[in-house]
C-alpha cells in the first residue's frame, strides 16, 4: 500500500533554511507527479507546490521564490527546500500523489520563529 514519510522538519528562526524529506513506497515513484502541502494552525490543508515526474515544478505564490521541489526517483524521494523562512511558514507539511486519495502520512513540523 501507499506510503509516504515525511522528515525534516524543525524550530528555526525567520531567514532561516530547511530541507523536508518525503520517501514514497507502494508505487512506481517515477510515474507519478508528487505535491507538498501544509497545514498551519487553526487552518485548512493548503497546497505549497507540485513537481511533475519530469521534473517541473509549481508553486503557491506566497512560496514562490523562495521554496524548491525536487526529486530523486532513484531513492523514490521528493524534496522541499525552504529559504528565507518566515513566521507565516509555520505549519505541519505532507507529501502526497495530486489526484490520488493516498492516506496522509504523518507530516513534519516546521515552526518558524520571528
Amino acid at each position: 500500500q501507499v506510503q509516504l514519510a515525511e522528515s525534516g522538519g524543525g524550530l528555526v528562526q525567520a531567514g532561516e533554511s530547511l530541507r523536508l524529506s518525503c520517501a514514497a513506497s507502494g508505487f512506481t515513484f517515477s510515474s507519478h507527479d508528487m505535491a507538498w502541502y501544509r497545514q498551519a494552525p487553526g487552518k485548512e490543508r493548503d497546497l505549497v507546490g507540485r513537481i511533475t515526474r519530469d521534473g517541473a515544478a509549481y508553486y503557491t505564490e506566497s512560496v514562490k521564490g523562495r521554496f524548491t521541489i525536487s526529486r530523486d526517483n532513484t531513492k523514490n524521494t521528493v524534496y522541499l527546500q525552504m529559504n528565507s523562512l518566515k513566521p507565516e511558514d509555520t505549519a505541519v507539511y505532507y507529501c502526497r500523489r495530486p489526484f490520488y486519495n493516498d492516506p496522509w502520512g504523518q507530516g513534519t513540523q516546521v515552526t518558524v520563529s520571528s
